[in-house]
């Protein structure tokens, strides 16, 4: 087992980049679990769950067990990211950007423990949360780069398709923050606040929410175009498919989002349609790298 942290195979590799993006995906459902359940003052301080306790006392009951539980998978996540920034540079031959995207991830796990305490001690203010929930977003998008880089051969990045059809690509790409970052101002209108007694933006929600689905739309379109772009062009097989995955993503989210709506908002449907954030990040950020390739070591 050693040689194979020390010598790992390219599937060794892949394995921990999964293993990345699947956490950090993951992380963005459990978040969304100590929000729908209330439990978001669980634990009313940090880095302490009480002033007086790094851990949960009964007196606190299910909801500091529901906070504190998401706090601890914090150190799973710390732990995945270490092993993978381990094999990744020990992979051969060297992949320099691959290490740097390794490295950006271990650094932003850390980082988004102490903007979770902040979030905790601004008493969950929506746009704490919101900043929160970015940088889950920019950890999905790293660990999706990472693993792209496992099915790449060595060698210098390469242009694969025409500069205008990138810049769809990343158009694409920014227009799918925009919606994510959109529908943190949609929840922070909404009923679902972490806890009773935290305000509201302010925000009127029927307002905000037909501004999310119109960027849904909006994404739904480039992403549309991307696909046949990348045909159009002779783009790779795997950059049309990634951008077909991407569209297919997209029409799920937006059933959800709209099933959501319509029947009131239901903590099972908000916490699926979080977990379809996380995927659509992955799925947009994967759609918009196919614009480049590499060539042979």
């Amino acid at each position: 087992m050693i040689d194979r942290f020390r010598s790992p195979t390219v599937g060794f590799v892949r394995a921990w980049a999964w293993a990345s993006l699947v956490a950090n995906i993951g992380i963005i459902v459990t978040g969304a679990a100590v929000r729908l359940t209330d439990s978001g003052l669980g634990c009313p301080t940090w880095p302490r769950c009480t002033d007086a306790s790094y851990v949960p006392h009964g007196e606190l009951g299910l909801h500091g067990a529901i906070e504190f539980g998401n706090r601890m998978l914090t150190f799973v996540l710390v732990a995945i990211a270490i092993v993978t920034w381990f094999v990744v540079r020990a992979w051969r031959p060297r992949r320099p950007f691959a290490v740097r995207v390794a490295t950006f991830m271990a650094l932003g796990i850390p980082l988004q423990a102490v903007v979770g305490g902040v979030v905790v001690r601004l008493d969950l203010n929506s746009w704490s949360v919101a900043i929160h929930l970015a940088i889950s977003v920019a950890l999905v998008s790293l660990s999706t780069v990472l693993v792209r880089e496992t099915f790449l051969p060595p060698g210098e990045p390469a242009d694969v398709v025409p500069s205008p059809v990138r810049v769809l690509g990343w158009t694409t790409y920014a227009v799918m923050w925009v919606t994510v970052m959109i529908g943190t101002v949609v929840t922070g209108a909404g009923p679902h606040a972490g806890d009773p007694d935290t305000a509201r933006n302010g925000f009127d929600p029927e307002s905000v929410t037909q501004l999310h689905a119109d960027a849904v739309f909006l994404l739904l379109g480039l992403s549309i175009g991307l696909a046949l772009a990348y045909r159009a062009v002779g783009a790779p097989a795997s950059a049309v498919r990634a951008a077909v995955v991407l569209v297919g993503v997209e029409l799920g989210q937006g059933l959800v989002g709209f099933v959501q709506y319509f029947t009131d908002l239901p903590e099972v449907l908000v916490a699926l349609h979080l977990l379809g954030a996380g995927i659509l990040a992955a799925a947009a950020t994967w759609a918009a790298i196919e614009a480049r390739g590499r060539t042979s070591a």
